[in-house]
């Protein structure tokens, strides 16, 4: 399909790109879309109406001796199958970026950044406090480590919550909302939500709010839960939610028919089928698995490419 004039990227003088109109805060306007993509979002408008749900055994065996190798030093805070998983998908988004669309207002955008979103406990108790973690990953020259970014972001943002709750601002603007009348509070959220279909959302509480972000994971295999799948929100952005499992020994089959016990993990994707078809999923997961199974790859700048076919 060729592209028009006005479908041709262009950029500035420093390298970044010049915006047009259609743009967001937050994201690129998708341009020379084929008239499917087009018409998907009044086709079938709702993001929970689009969930494609893909569940993946991931063999962990060489993870885990990398992990057991990067601790050997006996760090402060350990280096998890949490952060590997985070560290991957940072890659992933990277090098492919069409994992990292979203729609609003019936629009398909590229997302300016990669972010990532999960709640943190204070405890592992009924009645301790929950935080809503969100971050960024930031592409800085000579320091584009994905492993020991995501290590570092993760751990001082848990560990913050652990030793002294403070309570998040996604929280304190709920609060603040939360105490309006009804009949008022549904006015605001209307209106926060036509904001957003427009591209004026608070940049403050899009910055704050978890489904605002690339990913939203939940990791259930901390608590000793099997869940592999959690729906999307037609509320903020995310169009890709990850559900980790718990670790368990499996037999992993050769190509012979005979089979090992290998410990592997779980995994449940859920993405909006809309912002991408089933051969660029099927791609992208297959990126994710190669990455975990070379794990020294977490060490790498993530836009230097992976050959993984």
């Amino acid at each position: 399909m060729s592209s028009s004039k006005k479908d041709i990227i262009k950029y500035k003088k420093d390298g970044t790109r010049k915006s047009i109109r259609k743009d967001r805060k937050d994201g690129w306007f998708v341009r020379g879309q084929d008239p499917l993509h087009i018409m998907m979002p009044f086709l079938m408008p709702g993001r929970v109406d689009n969930e494609a749900v893909l569940n993946e055994d991931i063999d962990i065996s060489l993870l885990l001796a990398y992990l057991d190798k990067k601790n050997e030093s006996n760090p402060e805070f350990k280096y998890t199958i949490f952060h590997a998983i985070v560290a991957a998908l940072a890659i992933v988004l990277k090098q492919r970026p069409h994992m990292n669309r979203f729609y609003a207002g019936s629009r398909l955008f590229d997302r300016k950044y990669i972010s990532f979103s999960f709640v943190a406990k204070e405890k592992f108790q009924d009645d301790a406090h929950e935080a809503l973690i969100i971050f960024r990953y930031k592409e800085e020259e000579g320091k584009d480590c994905p492993i020991e970014q995501i290590h570092s972001q993760v751990t001082h943002r848990a560990d913050d919550v652990k030793k002294k709750y403070k309570e998040d601002p996604t929280t304190k603007y709920l609060k603040i909302l939360t105490r309006l009348p009804k009949p008022i509070l549904g006015f605001c959220m209307w209106c926060l939500k036509k904001m957003d279909e427009h591209g004026h959302y608070p940049l403050d509480m899009m910055n704050s709010d978890p489904d605002f972000a690339s990913v939203f994971i939940t990791n259930l295999g901390s608590i000793k839960m099997h869940a592999s799948y959690h729906h999307l929100a037609n509320w903020g952005t995310n169009s890709f939610f990850l559900v980790i499992g718990e670790k368990k020994l499996r037999p992993v089959f050769n190509d012979d028919g005979s089979y090992e016990m290998k410990p592997v993990l779980p995994l449940g994707f859920t993405i909006d089928e809309r912002i991408a078809d089933g051969l660029y999923f099927a791609k992208s997961i297959r990126l994710f698995r190669h990455i975990l199974a070379n794990p020294e790859l977490l060490e790498r700048p993530i836009g230097e490419e992976v050959n993984y076919d």
